[in-house]
């Protein structure tokens, strides 16, 4: 399966950037957007920066993640 993840670009140089999504931080390639600026949200999928989203919906996909994670750990538990 192949996903895409929202993130915020904390740092920029050249076509390398890092990208920040939910606390985690890599480092990212920016060659496929040429015009972005530090604090842009975008979609990172494989290590590249692979179009831009508006901080609402970066933030609204964030919000499923933590709800997908907190159903995980829930889900784990053993009631009676």
């Amino acid at each position: 399966m192949c996903l895409a993840v929202p993130a915020r670009i904390i740092e920029l140089e050249d076509d390398k950037a890092v990208a920040d999504a939910m606390g985690n931080k890599w480092n990212v390639r920016t060659t496929l957007i040429p015009d972005l600026k530090v604090g842009d949200f975008v979609l990172v999928h494989a290590g590249f920066a692979i179009s831009t989203l508006d901080e609402k919906e970066a933030r609204e996909t964030w919000d499923l993640f933590k709800e997908i994670e907190e159903f995980d750990d829930n889900s784990n538990r053993v009631s009676g």
